[in-house]
């Protein structure tokens, strides 16, 4: 082993054996030895951005597609701080990222020196761990520590490299070792897989709620489901894991769900929560039993009253379940609500896919146009294995109700942080990662607008990324949001002024169409998969089109009634806006309420 590597390179050696190849960020003196490492080492590149949080969301996707790691870094202070949103959203989501910061001269802390940041501080509710160098002989192993930590347990970390010490020759090498790239199956106790199966067992019309953590046992899961007759609601992280075409799948719960996995929900008498922590959960124990299976025991019973805990991951439970439990048998007497269940909310199912169908038929023609004529378009003609980035908004709600995920595809967002301006950056990262697979990034122009900065950086490293921004000229759910409190339209604070966006890809360097007919989707589509680069799609939609959930709460009907005739009021007395506001609501959504029940 050398004696001449530096801090830097030391560093990077580390990294190279967690799997990194890949560095986001933007620069600064504190990082200088670490650019001068990655230039001369050919295991490295690094991409420069214009803002470093979408460095730690392109971060982030890298680490979700690879399920290693993905690594960020910033400059001392202001630029470390930029991070942070975007680390943020890899700790709600489960995601191993490294972050490298600076940091001022050791002589030169707490003296309020020039960008001088205390970051540990700043850090301390994001990172799992934070290696801060001191000397030059400690990067071997409070880095390897670091980097250990967040390849297994796929949580964030963060390096710390001030500048009097990033750059010298570093000792203590002898430290280093192979890094472990895989956790151990979590089995769970014998005695808690008995008390679930006896929960299980007595079950008459049994639901399987499954998460994220299911994604490597989507198999175990299907035969489970199989042999208990029980429907399986997914989150929405999990939506590229279970399909609407797999059996017993009848879709997501929650907001953005609908009303088949909302009744699956809410009308079984046991349901069995699978690698999930779903935020928008409180079920009332009547009537009602829980198992929960999760690898942190934290997580047990923290959304709802848990009548049996299970502490593993959910294939090797599930494995160790599946044998426990009785066989469903739709001919007996016993099982016969079960059989019912399944079979009526298969059908409810069906006819929800058959609404959404009408609601994306491009024989709408309404203007400004429907967003569900785009999602539905990109879904029926995406590659079989793309890669959808979904920010935060309506356009969720399009993607959840129309994007089809089956065998290769894959999707991510901030589903947990559910931060804005996400979308972009992490189709970023994406695409950096294998350029030649099929990038779509659905985005709303609020959240574009917040990271669209980094496009030109997409068009710099020919990151061939697909955009579509949903331009309706507002914060479409903050809007609804409000209604639904029984707010009146406020156009100041949820109006938006936009850009045309495909004379912005232009002015970039890359490519874009504005599309305002409906004639004109498809062949948007067809051009931006065509075309060898960045791609935007200005779809201009309306404003007024509504979001509604698969099951409405008096509360929330009784708020959407009260700021409707608030905004009547407020018209009469000569604001425009509110009247153009329901004008654009009626003319959206006359279609939608004229559609056969389900």
């Amino acid at each position: 082993m050398s004696s001449t590597k530096n801090v830097a390179q030391v560093l990077l050696d580390i990294l190279a054996d967690a799997g990194a190849s890949q560095i986001f960020g933007v620069t600064g003196d504190a990082l200088n030895p670490v650019l001068d490492a990655i230039r001369t080492d050919d295991r490295f590149t690094w991409y420069g951005v214009r803002h470093e949080e979408n460095a730690a969301y392109a971060a982030y996707a890298q680490a979700e597609l690879t399920g290693g790691i993905g690594v960020c870094a910033g400059t001392v202070g202001p630029g470390a701080l930029h991070l942070i949103n975007g680390l943020y959203n890899a700790k709600r989501e489960g995601a191993g990222v490294v972050a490298i910061t600076g940091q001022v001269a050791h002589h030169e802390k707490g003296t309020g020196y020039f960008q001088e940041v205390d970051l540990t501080k700043a850090f301390d509710d994001i990172c799992d761990y934070q290696a801060i160098v001191n000397t030059p002989e400690q990067v071997a192993r409070v880095a390897e520590i670091a980097v250990q930590k967040a390849l297994v347990e796929k949580c964030v970390v963060r390096i710390e490299l001030p500048v009097d010490v990033i750059g010298a020759p570093s000792a203590g090498r002898h430290f280093l070792h192979k890094l472990l790239h895989t956790a151990p199956a979590v089995a769970p106790e014998p005695a808690q897989l008995q008390a679930a199966a006896d929960v299980i067992g007595h079950g008459k019309k049994v639901t399987l709620f499954c998460g994220v953590g299911c994604r490597d046992a989507r198999d175990e899961v299907l035969a489970l489901a199989e042999k208990l007759g029980a429907p399986i609601v997914h989150t929405l992280r999990a939506k590229d894991i279970f399909d609407y075409g797999d059996p017993n799948v009848v879709g997501l719960t929650g907001l953005i769900g609908n009303p088949a996995g909302y009744h699956a929900i809410w009308q079984c008498d046991v349901l069995i929560m699978l690698g999930t922590n779903f935020p928008y959960f409180g079920k009332q124990t009547t009537g009602y039993e829980i198992v929960q299976v999760d690898t942190k025991v934290e997580n047990i019973g923290r959304r709802a009253p848990v009548t049996a805990g299970i502490v593993g991951d959910v294939k090797a439970t599930v494995d160790a379940l599946t044998p426990l439990v009785k066989a469903h048998k739709e001919h007996t007497l016993l099982h016969h609500k079960e059989a019912h269940f399944l079979k009526h909310l298969t059908k409810v199912k069906d006819r929800w896919l058959d609404a959404m169908d009408e609601q994306a038929d491009l024989g709408r023609t309404d203007e400004p146009l429907h967003p569900q004529l785009f999602a539905k378009a990109i879904n029926d003609r995406a590659a079989d294995d793309a890669f959808f980035s979904v920010d935060v908004g309506e356009c969720t709600v399009w993607a959840a109700r129309h994007l089809r995920l089956p065998g290769g595809r894959r999707m991510a967002g901030s589903f947990n942080h559910g931060s804005l301006g996400a979308g972009f950056p992490i189709a970023m990262g994406a695409s950096a990662l294998d350029p030649s697979r099929q990038v779509w990034a659905l985005v709303g122009d609020g959240g574009f607008g917040m990271a669209m900065q980094d496009f030109v950086t997409a068009v710099r490293f020919g990151w061939p990324v697909k955009v579509i921004v949903f331009d309706n000229s507002e914060l479409g759910f903050v809007k609804m949001e409000t209604e639904v409190a029984g707010l009146p339209l406020y156009p100041e604070a949820t109006g938006l002024q936009n850009p045309d966006f495909a004379a912005y890809a232009r002015a970039c360097g890359a490519e874009g169409i504005r599309v305002e007919h409906a004639a004109d989707v498809v062949p948007a589509i067809e051009a931006a998969i065509a075309y060898d680069g960045p791609f935007i799609i200005d779809a201009v939609v309306s404003p007024g089109e509504l979001t509604m959930p698969p099951h409405v709460s008096f509360e929330e009907a009784w708020g959407f009634g009260v700021s409707k005739a608030k905004e009547g009021l407020i018209g009469i007395r000569g604001e425009h806006e509110q009247w153009e506001g329901w004008v654009d609501e009626l003319k959206a959504n006359l279609h939608t309420f004229s559609l056969k029940s389900i």
